[in-house]
């Protein structure tokens, strides 16, 4: 593909995807989005909660926490604002990766809102084009990240099992301070 082209489909996507999801997250932040506690619809709030539809079971469910919905519009907007910028576009596409799947598999699977779900697929399969366009880049990353300066060649079995040992032992421990908080706050 001619590099001149497929730069400007990578802007058009990158910036097309900021822009919606700017929209979505500055809509969360605003109270566009979601059913708010102390704030629900008269005719949602009449509704026994077994008869309430799943979209609005949804919206009530994620609307309830204001945290969360701070939480989650903030997240779109740093993600949309790092692909705004070639040093940090990557980085974008890994905030938003799994936000975009969490909508698509909420949306889908728990609760058939189609509507959300097609542009939340759309903007998933725009990040997967810049990934795509950004191939080389991506692969140097991930070798990076996979990379291992200690090769197992070079290790003794007796060094590879006192490292498994040791690190069961702090997983151990891990599972220790883990209860002890869970049982102290409660479950």
């Amino acid at each position: 593909m001619n590099s001149k082209f497929s730069y400007y489909i990578e802007l058009a996507a990158r910036g097309y995807v900021f822009l919606l999801i700017t929209i979505y997250g500055s809509g969360k932040l605003l109270g566009g989005q979601f059913y708010r506690r102390g704030v629900l619809p008269e005719e949602i709030a009449m509704i026994p909660l077994s008869e309430v539809e799943g979209f609005d079971l949804a919206w009530t469910f994620m609307g309830y926490s204001y945290s969360y919905i701070l939480f989650i519009g903030i997240s779109q907007l740093i993600g949309a604002c790092l692909l705004l910028f070639h040093k940090t576009k990557l980085f974008g596409v890994f905030v938003l990766m799994p936000i975009l799947i969490n909508i698509i598999v909420f949306d889908a699977i728990f609760f058939d809102t189609y509507g959300a779900l097609a542009s939340a697929i759309l903007y998933l399969f725009l990040l997967f084009l810049v990934l795509f366009l950004n191939r080389v880049r991506v692969l140097e990353i991930i070798t990076a990240l996979l990379d291992s300066r200690i090769r197992v060649d070079d290790v003794s079995k007796f060094d590879i099992l006192k490292t498994v040992g040791f690190v069961v032992l702090l997983m151990v421990l891990f599972f220790g301070i883990d209860q002890f908080f869970v049982n102290l706050l409660g479950h």
